[in-house]
């Protein structure tokens, strides 16, 4: 087997937020700040609320735009200024005139470096489903671009977009990061197979009762050049090993 070929087998992973965006997502698992915490708190207690409050600005605003990927750490320090001068009321011009000067300047070079990401994004999909079929002698790709490989095969029930499924899922990018897993939480979850992404409705539709396959999708099978949150890029694509093992 080639690096290469090594390189992907290692990447097998399980995959969240395959729910297509018009389907509500399933429910938000709660665990507490220190459940997450991988360290200590940076301030006390009393503090921390406040530094809450910038957290949840940050994600809201950096998170959905990908700023960490699109600004240089300068360009990032300059956010930050514009950011807290305006908000403690210090800033040297009022905020309507920067904006006007300077708005449609910084949505040109915002959509400019989106769309260079995107299509390397896009492109590294592409190379890794070709590996993917280089490495996997029994992985077929279908004409929308999907590729299944059939792990176990099952027996029973074949679904359809109109069942429901019950499944074991653990998903990937391709970079092998865990974006959510059934497996990991150690439990199935059932769902309408119509009401989710396109690429998982036409590979469980080739699945059995009983059957383990890994799916590959391609970004238009996905969530496009959308993305979903901050855990699954525009352009991405993705992989799931899944388990079927129910259809109603």
């Amino acid at each position: 087997m080639s690096f290469v070929c090594t390189l992907i087998a290692s990447k097998g992973a399980h995959v969240y937020g395959f729910a297509s965006r018009s389907a509500p997502q399933f429910a938000a698992r709660a665990i507490t700040a220190r459940q997450m915490a991988t360290g200590p708190m940076p301030f006390e207690d009393e503090k921390m609320p406040f530094y809450a409050l910038g957290v949840n600005l940050a994600k809201q605003v950096g998170g959905q735009t990908g700023f960490k990927s699109l600004l240089n750490d300068d360009e990032l320090e300059l956010v930050l200024t514009g950011f807290g001068e305006t908000l403690r009321g210090t800033a040297t011009q009022e905020g309507g005139a920067v904006l006007e000067a300077y708005g449609s300047k910084l949505n040109e070079i915002i959509q400019d470096r989106s769309s260079n990401i995107i299509d390397s994004v896009k492109k590294e999909g592409v190379e890794f489903i070709e590996n993917f079929l280089d490495c996997n002698e029994e992985a077929v790709k279908t004409d929308s671009g999907l590729v299944y490989y059939p792990m176990t095969e099952g027996t029973g029930a074949q679904p359809t977009a109109s069942n429901t499924v019950e499944v074991h899922y653990h998903g990937t990018l391709i970079d092998g990061s865990v974006f959510d897993s059934s497996v990991d939480r150690g439990q199935t979850i059932s769902f309408p197979l119509g009401g989710v992404i396109k690429g998982w409705q036409e590979g469980l539709a080739m699945m059995k009762e009983g059957g383990k396959c890994t799916l590959v999708i391609p970004y238009d099978l996905a969530y496009g050049d959308e993305g979903s949150g901050d855990t699954i890029p525009p352009g991405a694509t993705l992989k799931f090993e899944v388990e079927l093992f129910k259809v109603t």
